[in-house]
């Protein structure tokens, strides 16, 4: 894949435009991921500009890549990676969040807890590439994710209303729905340079 960072860089502009004309003007939430949404079924509509060290599978786990983190923590954009057959557990995110599809497929599985268990809560959505999904307390904040191929590498792109890597959030048992508290981090030590002169020809 080429490595065509201006579409990266142009996204990350949009979203802090979107956030900070949010805060000056008190718009909610509906009307940030209403926009947000647009910029990032943009992004993931190319497959040409995410950076390869960013979409390298573990083995055994699951990759969260910190691409972007705003200075202010309002919004992070993170590469999920996933090896063939790889999944989370049951979780929740505390804050808005949107899912772009880039290359593969995921399995969304939400859950409520009810009467002192987990219980699936629709049923599974299958995210294809292109396409974007979005959670949030209120929109419906838990769920499970999985790689939907045994067989090969998926890649998606999260945006998160906050730095999802520092977030106290939630796992939850999979049989009581029992609470644990977890901060994820991420995988990579460095991030990109969105902001390095480009090459000269």
């Amino acid at each position: 894949m080429s490595n065509n960072i201006e579409r990266l860089r142009e996204f990350v502009a949009t979203v802090s435009r979107v956030v900070t004309q949010a805060e000056r003007d008190g718009s909610g939430e509906a009307d940030v991921l209403a926009q947000a949404t647009a910029a990032l079924s943009a992004l993931v509509a190319h497959d040409d500009w995410l950076p390869e060290e960013m979409a390298r599978p573990h083995p055994v786990y699951y990759q969260q890549h910190l691409l972007y983190g705003d200075p202010l923590d309002r919004f992070s954009l993170v590469s999920f990676v996933w090896g063939p057959g790889q999944q989370t557990p049951v979780h929740d995110h505390t804050v808005w969040g949107l899912i772009g599809m880039l290359r593969g497929a995921e399995i969304d599985q939400r859950y409520r807890v009810e009467g002192g268990r987990l219980v699936a809560d629709g049923e599974p959505a299958l995210l294809s590439p292109g396409q974007v999904a979005a959670v949030s307390p209120t929109l419906g904040d838990v769920h499970r994710v999985r790689n939907a191929f045994d067989d090969r590498v998926s890649v998606s792109v999260h945006l998160y209303g906050g730095n999802i890597g520092r977030i106290r959030r939630h796992v939850y048992a999979d049989d009581s729905g029992a609470t644990k508290p977890f901060v994820s981090g991420y995988s990579n030590a460095l991030v990109p340079n969105l902001w390095a002169p480009e090459p000269k020809a």
